[in-house]
């Protein structure tokens, strides 16, 4: 059994008491723990896999929180970093009435983005790892430099790297470096997963065709290539084969994590090492993005394994 090892960003979400309003408008929030690195590990762990997640959060009320989330989860934290320099992350997110959601951050900056190369050890990783990431975290800060120094680490060791962008463009004083810095990562990755109007904006085209042509010049390498589209389904490329697997339809009322609860169930997959099925993978992803969206939060929201079997035999 391999094991997931996620990097980047933890942070509260704060989620509204009333949807379909802007933001200025909610009275009050529910503390939530997130960050897709994050919820990615838990999701793994919350399955049944073996995740570890790389990051650091401020010496604050905050940061102890999460750190307790993580450790409920059995994500191993030893090398989660506390910082006197910066506070833990937040983010405040206001919900449509379809539960899509809109988000207001507090990191400028904050304690993930000042995580430094230096506390990225070779000693940390092994050759049975799968290393995934976001570009969140890929801004221009000492954090950027710490993943270029894990993916190169885990690349030499001969591990799995995995990618999802993860777009989220308020964090970004300038969209064309977001997109330029994506464009960068994606020739690092062995397993890239983006949303279909993702593939959109990092391509710079008009057309799916033509961003799925950018993609593929981009990493000609790309063992897995993951379009998600929401509850329509997923399409998928393996070793340039492709396949599309239809989503679950439910009530949503919180997409929230539900992208992150998606490839972590997809390196969970992976990383068990039982007969590759390519599409029993892709529906077992899909019933763990559902389920996410049924509750709220993310981590919060994530099922468990029996849940998901449950789910999709019903």
């Amino acid at each position: 059994m391999k094991r997931v090892v996620t990097m980047g960003e933890v942070l509260i979400d704060f989620i509204p008491s009333k949807k379909d309003c802007l933001l200025k408008e909610v009275e009050s929030f529910s503390k939530k723990p997130g960050g897709a690195p994050a919820n990615v590990a838990a999701c793994v762990s919350r399955l049944g896999g073996n995740a570890k997640f790389i990051g650091q959060v401020g010496d604050d009320a905050f940061g102890d929180f999460l750190l307790d989330v993580l450790m409920e989860e059995k994500i191993n934290v030893d090398h989660v970093y506390k910082t006197k320099e910066a506070n833990t992350a937040l983010a405040f997110v206001s919900l449509r009435a379809d539960g899509e959601r809109d988000f207001s951050f507090y990191r400028k900056p904050s304690a993930d983005m000042l995580l430094s190369e230096e506390k990225v050890d070779k000693s940390i990783f092994s050759s049975n790892d799968i290393l995934h990431f976001c570009s969140v975290d890929l801004i221009e800060a000492p954090v950027k430099y710490a993943h270029i120094k894990a993916i190169n680490v885990v690349k030499e060791l001969g591990g799995l790297i995995s990618f999802d962008p993860n777009v989220r463009l308020p964090l970004w004083e300038n969209h064309e470096e977001c997109r330029q810095t994506i464009c960068d990562f994606i020739p690092y990755a062995d397993i890239l997963k983006i949303s279909d109007d993702e593939l959109l904006f990092i391509t710079n085209q008009k057309d799916e065709e033509s961003a799925l042509k950018r993609i593929k010049e981009l990493n000609p390498q790309l063992t897995f290539l993951i379009i998600t589209r929401g509850g329509e389904g997923v399409d998928a490329w393996y070793d340039g084969v492709h396949t599309f697997v239809p989503g679950f339809k439910v009530n949503v009322l919180d997409t929230t994590g539900a992208g992150d609860s998606f490839i972590g169930a997809f390196l969970f997959a992976l990383s068990q090492g039982a007969d590759f099925r390519i599409n029993e993978i892709l529906k077992f992803s899909n019933a763990v993005g559902a389920l996410t969206t049924m509750r709220e939060g993310a981590i919060s929201a994530l099922p468990t394994y029996d849940e998901v079997k449950q789910f999709i035999d019903s």
